[in-house]
């Protein structure tokens, strides 16, 4: 019998080692998410926060991206803020989460990152392409951890 897909979500992960505290990552990732957010993920053209206040537990945003060569808008909200350890945001107008979790490794002087995205849903037409939606869901991930790396790292003298 031919399957257009499953309806299970499609998630990306990766982790990798940052040799950086948790605290100073995740002042970097949370409390600087809208300054820092475009230049992690360099597809994220407009950002714009729809709360007042700090980044905190509730706080809403809208986005505009290119991803592909297609341009999206979307809302979403952070739905997880606990910080030096999990930050996480889900789609009010489209189905995906993104989830990014640090542990302190090596006394504190390091920490592992790990990062999860996942499309909770497939469209019926884009079915078909799900193992094409599946790769390209996991080198995103993997370019989102070696961005995060990458300006963490270069951005020792001004985190401290």
């Amino acid at each position: 019998m031919f399957t257009l897909g499953s309806k299970e979500p499609v998630t990306g992960k990766a982790r990798i080692l940052i040799e950086r505290s948790s605290a100073d990552i995740f002042r970097y990732l949370g409390d600087g998410f809208f300054e820092n957010y475009p230049k992690w993920s360099p597809e994220v053209v407009e950002l714009e926060c729809i709360t007042d206040g700090p980044v905190k537990l509730g706080t809403m945003a809208r986005q505009v991206r290119i991803d592909q060569g297609r341009k999206t808008e979307t809302r979403f909200k952070i739905d997880i803020y606990e910080p030096n350890k999990r930050l996480g945001f889900a789609g009010i107008s489209d189905p995906f989460r993104c989830i990014y979790e640090l542990a302190d490794m090596n006394s504190g002087k390091s920490a592992e990152l790990v990062f999860t995205f996942e499309l909770t849903e497939i469209q019926m037409m884009m079915r078909p392409f799900e193992k094409l939606i599946r790769v390209v869901i996991q080198e995103g991930a993997e370019r989102t951890v070696r961005n995060l790396k990458r300006l963490t790292e270069a951005a020792r003298q001004t985190m401290r």
